[in-house]
C-alpha cells in the first residue's frame, strides 16, 4: 500500500481537530441550493491570482505580470461568460439562470476587482517603480525636451497610421474590434464642409507598442516610458486642424467571442472556423471601459452605440488595458526584480547518454514539469523522428502555439517517409487560427490530418511511436495532462508519462484509430476514454470509496484538478462524505463544490493553490479499504470535459511512479501553507496562515529539482517522511 496520508490536513484557525461525524440532510438540496455558482467561483480565482500582484515579498515587476494576467483572465471571462448575463439585462429577464440580478452581481464583483487593480497599480506599484528609477510619465510630468521627443516620435511613428473619423450620416459609428483601444473625442466648431458634427473616432493601430521607452538623451537618471495612449493623448488636435478639442476619453470594448459552428451543417469545418475567426472580433458587446475623466455625455453616447446596462461600463483610473503594460516587464528587463530564473532539471529517470526508446523498453518514465524539462519530451519525438526503424507516429494537437519545434519535427518526419498522423483540434479557444495553419502546413506536405469528432473537442494529450523490431512491431507512447507546446511546458504544472507498456499504447492506437475512422470506440484495457467511460467510471470510483468508507473499511479521496462543476460528480462526493469518506479536492479555479458545510460537506475539504507556475495536473486519489488506485487524467472533473471533449485517463500502477506522484503533487500540496487557499463553507477563500514566510509545494519541488538554486524545505521534508496511514 502507497504510503498516503489518511487523516485530513491540519486544521484551520477555530475548527476542530478531528472530522465530525457524518450527517444526512434530511432532504438533499437542489443543485442550486447545494452548489456554488460558476462564474461567482471563476471571479474568486482571480480574486487568489490578483494578491499574487499584492504581495510585498513578490519581485516587482512579477507583481505587475500578476497584475496583467488577471486583466488578461477578465477579458476571456468577459468574452466567454458574460453574454448570456448581459442578455438577460437587456431583455429585462427576472426568471431563469441568467437574469437581470445576476448580471447586476456579477457585474459589481467585476467592478470591485477592477477597481483594487487600479489602486493597486497607483498607490503601490507606480510608487514602487519610481523608487527604482523607472516611470511612466504622462504629458504634464515631461520636461521641454522630453515633448519635444515625443512630439517628433508622434509626427514620425503615429500620427501617419492614424485615421480620425468624424462621425455623420454618410460615416455612422464605425464597427470597433473586440478589445481594441480608441479615442472618442467631442468638437466645437464646424468642419471644412460647415457642418457641425462634435463627435470623432480614432482608432490605436495594434502594430504600435503600448509602452514606448525614450531615449537616454533626454532622461536625466533613472528609465522613462510613455504609453502610446498618453502621445496620442497630448497631439489629439493635431488631428483636428481647425476644430477645438473639448473632451475625449480612451474607450475599448469587450465582445462576446466564443466561436459557435454548426458542425453538423458546414462542409468544411476549417473553412467555417477561418470565416468565424473574422467575425469573432466584431461579436456581441458585453463590456465598454472608459477613463475616470471620461465625461458624463461621452459616457452615455457610447453606451447607447453597444446598447450596454449600467453595470457594464468600466471607468478606468490609468491606462484601458491593463494587459499590455505587460510589455514593461520586457523593457525593463531587470533580473533583480523578477524572480530568478528557472530551468527544470533533466528528468531523473532518463539518461542522457542512452537512446530514450532504450530506456523505455526498461521501466516508464514520469517527467514532472517544469521542475523537469519538457525538453525531453521533444527529445523523445527527435529521436523517433531521426529512427530509421520507425515506421508512424501519431499524436494529437490541442495547443502547440505558433512557433513550435514540435511541429517541425512532425514535418521533418513526413520528409523522412514516415507515416505521421496528426489529430489537430482546430477548436482549441483563442488557438484556432494556429492550429488551422499547422493543419494546412501537415497536409500539404503529406502528412494524414484528422480534426477531429465532429461536435466534440478533441482535448486529449498522446504521441504513439511504432517501431520495427525485429519480426515485429513494438509501441511507444506519450500520455499528459497538459499541451504539447515548449512555451507553456516551461510555466504549467503538469505530468508526462512515456512508456512502452503494451496495454496502454495498444489502447492509444485504438483511441487514435477511432479519432481517424469515427466508428464505435475500442474495447480498452487501461485508459478510461471521454465521451464514452470516463465520467461513469469516476462515479464508480468515488461510489466504491464511500461504500467502502460506510462498511468501517476506511475511505480516502485526494483529487487535483484545475475546476470541478459537474453536478454528477460533485453529488457522488457529498454522498462518499457523508458515508465518512474523507476528501481532500485540490481545485485551481472554479470550484462549485462548498467545503465543510455541516450536514451535507463535513467530510470535504476544498484548497487552491495559487503560485509561480500555474497549477495545471490532473490527479486522481481512491483508496476503498486496502484497494488504491491512482489515475492521471487530461480532463477537469467539469461536464464539458466529460461529455463533449474527448479526453483520457490512464492508470499509474508501478509503485515507485506511484508514489513520487503521491508524494509531489498530492502530499505537498496538502502541507503547503504558502501558496494554499482553503474555501469556507460560503464559497470563500482563505489565504494561508504563512503566505510570506510558510512551505510552498512549488518552492519544495524546485528545492527538490535544482538543489543549486533551491535549498529543501520542510515541506518536502515532510513529504518525503511521512509514514503510512499518517498525515497532518
Amino acid at each position: 500500500m502507497s504510503s498516503f496520508p489518511t487523516a485530513q490536513p491540519a486544521p484551520t484557525e477555530g475548527s476542530a481537530g478531528v472530522a465530525p461525524e457524518p450527517r444526512v440532510p434530511a432532504v438533499v438540496p437542489s443543485a442550486s441550493e447545494m452548489f456554488l455558482d460558476r462564474d461567482h467561483s471563476i471571479l474568486a480565482f482571480n480574486e487568489r491570482v490578483f494578491d499574487w500582484a499584492c504581495r510585498p515579498d513578490v519581485p516587482l515587476l512579477e507583481r505587475l505580470r500578476y497584475l496583467c494576467i488577471v486583466s488578461s483572465n477578465l477579458d476571456e471571462f468577459f468574452e466567454v461568460r458574460a453574454a448570456p448575463h448581459i442578455t438577460a439585462a437587456q431583455s429585462g429577464d427576472h426568471e431563469g439562470a441568467c437574469t437581470v440580478a445576476t448580471c447586476e452581481a456579477l457585474m459589481a464583483k467585476a467592478q470591485n476587482l477592477v477597481e483594487r487593480q487600479y489602486a493597486l497599480y497607483n498607490d503601490a506599484l507606480v510608487p514602487a517603480f519610481a523608487a527604482k528609477g523607472i516611470r511612466i510619465v504622462s504629458h504634464g510630468e515631461r520636461t521641454a525636451e522630453q515633448r519635444r521627443w515625443v512630439q517628433e516620435y508622434f509626427q514620425r511613428e503615429v500620427q501617419p497610421l492614424l485615421i480620425p473619423v468624424g462621425l455623420d450620416p454618410a460615416h455612422p459609428f464605425p464597427l470597433v474590434a473586440n478589445k481594441s483601444l480608441n479615442f472618442i473625442v467631442r468638437l466645437k466648431g464646424s468642419d471644412a464642409f460647415g457642418r457641425n458634427n462634435e463627435i470623432a473616432i480614432v482608432r490605436v493601430p495594434r502594430v504600435l507598442p503600448r509602452v514606448i521607452r525614450m531615449p537616454d538623451r533626454v532622461v536625466a537618471k533613472g528609465s522613462m516610458y510613455v504609453m502610446l495612449s498618453s502621445v496620442i493623448r497630448a497631439h489629439l488636435a493635431d488631428l483636428f486642424t481647425g476644430r477645438e478639442v473639448t473632451e475625449f476619453s480612451q474607450f475599448r470594448v469587450t465582445r462576446h467571442s466564443d466561436l459557435a459552428v454548426d458542425e453538423e451543417d458546414v462542409r468544411n469545418l476549417r473553412t467555417a472556423l477561418r470565416k468565424g475567426l473574422q467575425q469573432r472580433h466584431f461579436g456581441q458587446a458585453v463590456r465598454l471601459e472608459v477613463s475616470s475623466s471620461c465625461s458624463p455625455f461621452l459616457a452615455d453616447f457610447l453606451q447607447s452605440q453597444f446598447g450596454l446596462p449600467s453595470g457594464a461600463l468600466f471607468h478606468v483610473h490609468g491606462p484601458v488595458n491593463l494587459v499590455r503594460l505587460s510589455q514593461l516587464v520586457d523593457l525593463v528587463n531587470d533580473p533583480a526584480l523578477l524572480f530568478p530564473p528557472w530551468r527544470g532539471a533533466w528528468p531523473v529517470q532518463l539518461q542522457q547518454s542512452v537512446p530514450i526508446l532504450a530506456q523505455l523498453r526498461e521501466r516508464d518514465v514520469l517527467i514532472h514539469q517544469p521542475f523537469e524539462r519538457f525538453d525531453a519530451v521533444l527529445a523523445f519525438l527527435r529521436e523517433a523522428v531521426h529512427d530509421p526503424d520507425v515506421l508512424v507516429i501519431k499524436q494529437t494537437i490541442y495547443r502547440t502555439g505558433s512557433d513550435s519545434e514540435l511541429m517541425e519535427l512532425l514535418r521533418e518526419a513526413v520528409r523522412r517517409g514516415k507515416e505521421v498522423m496528426a489529430v489537430v483540434e482546430l477548436k482549441a479557444r483563442f488557438d484556432e487560427e494556429a492550429n488551422i495553419n499547422w493543419a494546412e502546413a501537415l497536409e500539404s506536405i503529406g502528412a494524414q490530418v484528422v480534426y477531429g469528432v465532429v461536435g466534440l473537442k478533441t482535448h486529449a494529450k498522446m504521441l504513439l511511436v511504432t517501431r520495427r523490431e525485429g519480426r515485429q512491431l513494438r509501441r511507444y507512447g506519450h500520455l499528459s495532462t497538459g499541451n504539447y507546446n515548449p512555451r507553456t511546458a516551461r510555466l504549467y504544472t503538469d505530468l508526462s508519462m512515456l512508456t512502452a507498456n503494451p496495454d496502454i499504447t495498444a489502447d492509444m492506437d485504438g483511441v487514435f484509430n477511432h479519432l481517424a475512422s469515427q466508428n464505435r470506440p475500442p474495447r480498452l484495457h487501461q485508459l478510461l476514454l471521454a465521451p464514452f467511460h470516463l465520467h461513469k467510471r469516476m462515479i464508480e470510483k468515488i461510489e466504491r470509496v464511500g461504500q467502502a468508507a460506510a462498511a468501517g473499511q476506511g475511505g480516502r479521496i485526494v483529487a487535483k484538478m484545475n475546476a470541478l462543476t459537474d453536478e454528477a460528480l460533485m453529488r457522488a462526493l457529498v454522498r462518499a462524505g457523508q458515508q465518512g469518506a474523507r476528501i481532500d479536492l485540490i481545485v485551481r479555479g472554479a470550484c462549485m463544490l462548498p467545503a465543510q458545510v455541516p450536514g451535507l460537506t463535513d467530510n470535504i475539504r476544498v484548497r487552491s493553490i495559487i503560485g509561480r507556475f500555474l497549477e495545471h495536473t490532473r490527479v486522481f486519489y481512491f483508496a476503498a479499504g486496502t484497494h488504491e488506485e491512482l489515475y492521471l487524467s487530461s480532463a477537469d472533473w467539469m461536464n464539458r470535459n466529460m461529455m463533449r471533449r474527448v479526453e483520457l485517463a490512464w492508470p499509474v500502477t508501478e509503485p515507485v511512479l506511484r508514489q513520487r506522484i503521491i508524494d509531489e503533487c498530492l502530499v505537498a500540496y496538502l502541507y503547503d501553507d504558502r501558496d494554499a487557499w482553503t474555501q469556507s463553507p460560503d464559497g470563500s477563500y482563505v489565504r494561508a496562515p504563512r503566505h510570506t514566510e510558510g512551505d510552498g509545494a512549488q518552492a519544495a519541488l524546485m528545492g527538490r529539482y535544482g538543489h543549486e538554486q533551491f535549498p529543501p524545505t520542510a515541506v518536502q521534508r515532510k513529504a518525503r517522511r511521512a509514514p503510512a496511514g499518517e498525515g497532518q
